[in-house]
């Protein structure tokens, strides 16, 4: 599968195009946009999540609630263009820097500089329309579709938030349905409701100080088969592709399977899990230190992985920068922003996941259609049973 987005914060439209889901896969709308509306929610999220109301609509490659095989398009508007149809008009208008809201301060931390200079832009506005966040809705819309193929073979995901700024959640063994039941109800997707608690407080005297913070987050996958990804090309292994889809998340600046980083400072015997086999099980891992992952290939255990959020760079208090006209210093313009999206991050995060899973799970189960796909993924797993007869 592939997908590409186009579209820019202040535009009319966000328009995703996914090529290569199978036929027959059934839709389920109202869990589409639910997902949308989840990205919008969390403890720290700005004023225009108050202006928006994500809702994807399909404008092709579905028919009667089903796919058809062809490039599904999606569209989801963008309600506060109606302020922005001068500013952002496709057509030639007339207007002064400031009618035109002309960008000439860059903001550090932002795509703003770099992009100017690489495309030779002078209103480094046509840099940060398309370098925002926004664009993520879109790919959350089409991250809820590869989502719905994988439950359709019983994989579920979760996401949660482990850490804002210096206030970190408590780790909790709990199924994945009870992690997605409480998190749902927390303004800050996290289990531990004394972090939680901490985490609202300290957010509020973030945004009091004019700054911002980030976090952790991690996403479960549980129900993948062994063998998605392959170790025989780089570009192959799964866990490099997950790697990059969160770090190309808007301020993901890391990420790690299982322990993770801690595993660099630990021998051996600490990190790898041991291999046992039962007649109800099969081989399976008496731990899961390792996220899932072996060679760049699922060993049945759950994919955990976890990534790193940066603090958003546009602040109320803006930081030092140089006016690309004058070269003088100055202070950085400020837009629009949030003071934390850490668990909103944390819904974009586990689509981006889903994605590379389902694609990955394509490329092992490939077929045309939902029933060719179910075919071939029943067929292996009683070849995993016969396994090595």
């Amino acid at each position: 599968m592939r997908y590409l987005t186009a579209g820019e914060t202040h535009g009319p439209q966000l328009t995703a195009i996914v090529e290569g889901l199978p036929s027959n896969l059934k839709i389920d709308f109202e869990e589409l946009n639910y997902q949308l509306h989840r990205r919008q929610l969390g403890h720290g999220r700005g004023k225009r999540m108050q202006i928006e109301k994500d809702t994807a609509r399909i404008v092709g490659g579905v028919r009667h609630g089903r796919t058809t095989g062809a490039p599904v398009a999606l569209v989801i508007e963008n309600k506060d263009w109606q302020n922005w149809s001068h500013v952002m008009n496709v057509e030639p208008v007339e207007g002064t820097d400031e009618e035109l809201r002309r960008v000439h301060r860059p903001r550090p931390g932002h795509a703003d500089l770099n992009g100017g200079l690489k495309y030779n832009l002078k209103d480094l506005r046509n840099v940060l329309e398309r370098s925002s966040a926004r664009e993520t809705a879109a790919r959350v819309a089409v991250g809820a579709l590869a989502r719905q193929l994988l439950a359709e073979f019983g994989i579920k995901i979760a996401g949660q938030v482990i850490r804002i700024g210096e206030i970190e959640a408590r780790r909790y063994d709990l199924p994945i349905d009870e992690i997605v039941r409480i998190t749902e109800e927390s303004p800050v997707r996290v289990v531990d409701k004394e972090a939680e608690a901490k985490m609202i407080e300290y957010i509020d005297k973030i945004r009091s100080e004019g700054d911002s913070i980030g976090g952790v987050v991690e996403v479960i996958v549980e129900g993948v088969p062994i063998g998605l990804g392959s170790h025989v090309q780089y570009d192959r292994k799964l866990d490099a592709r997950i790697a990059m889809a969160v770090v190309s998340i808007n301020a993901f600046k890391g990420c790690e399977f299982g322990i993770g980083f801690e595993a660099g400072r630990l021998p051996g015997s600490k990190v790898h899990d041991e291999i046992l086999y039962s007649e109800e099980r099969g081989y399976y891992r008496a731990s899961n230190r390792l996220g899932g992952f072996e060679g760049g290939m699922t060993n049945g255990m759950p994919i955990v992985v976890r990534g790193v959020m940066k603090p958003i760079p546009t602040l109320l208090k803006p930081l030092a920068s140089v006016d690309i006209d004058t070269k003088q210093p100055f202070k950085a313009q400020v837009e629009r922003t949030d003071s934390c999206a850490v668990p909103a991050a944390s819904v974009v995060m586990e689509h981006v996941v889903a994605w590379e899973v389902a694609n990955a799970f394509l490329e092992k189960f490939g077929g045309d259609s939902m029933e060719e796909i179910r075919a071939n993924y029943e067929q292996y797993l009683k070849q995993l049973e016969r396994y090595p007869g």
